[in-house]
């Protein structure tokens, strides 16, 4: 990468934009509304289940001026997801700044793994065993989404809710792969611990992006 244009990705001007869609918010509290989505490519936090393991090597994805990507943004949804990859990865305050100029409602989701950055109206915590969430991000957590790969995810999901705020929403969501064995297991936990909701990712049973 050009020394120039890795200076626009590190000052969050520029970003490796994997791909950006027009769909349904597929998970969690806003599932079933219509959104844009902004993949952001680059993750280093390493899940072994990840469903687009394409995004984490950064420099896969072109350097696009975040301009161009809020200007693309705009002619859909006032609704954006900045997910990933791992979003908190770049500086997101001159993405969300702009979004936030041409009034949009922006919504993160991230394993909470690097510092909080960015203008959010929504964030949506999943955090990762293998790299655990800042405290400012726990703090800040509208939603807070733990996925279900086994049974000893369930202790996990416990000490994560224990660090987030006591508004913050918590899900517990299975691991597609393992959902016919998990959500048995998640239906007879949130029943037995209400505070939880089931969250399931919808948009694969609808079969779209």
């Amino acid at each position: 990468m050009q020394k120039e244009i890795q200076e626009q990705v590190n000052k969050g001007l520029m970003l490796p934009l994997m791909e950006e869609f027009y769909t349904i918010q597929g998970e969690g509290f806003h599932k079933g509304t219509a959104a844009y989505f902004i993949r952001v490519g680059g993750c280093d936090v390493g899940c072994h289940w990840c469903d687009v393991k394409e995004s984490w090597n950064p420099d896969s994805h072109p350097p696009t001026a975040i301009k161009a990507i809020a200007q693309n943004a705009n002619k859909y949804s006032k609704t954006i997801v900045i997910t990933g990859g791992e979003p908190l990865t770049w500086d997101m305050d001159p993405l969300t700044s702009l979004l936030k100029q041409m009034g949009m409602s922006t919504h993160i989701e991230t394993s909470g793994a690097y510092a909080l950055s960015g203008t959010w109206d929504w964030i949506c915590l999943s955090p990762k065993k293998m790299k655990l969430p800042t405290q400012q991000v726990y703090k800040a957590a509208h939603e807070l989404k733990v996925i279900i790969y086994n049974k000893n995810d369930f202790k996990f999901a416990e000490e994560q809710a224990a660090k987030v705020g006591s508004d913050c929403i918590l899900y517990l969501q299975p691991e597609w792969s393992k959902r016919d064995t998990m959500i048995p297991q998640i239906v007879d936990y949130v029943m037995a611990h209400p505070k939880w909701m089931v969250s399931l990712q919808t948009h694969k049973y609808l079969n779209i992006p």
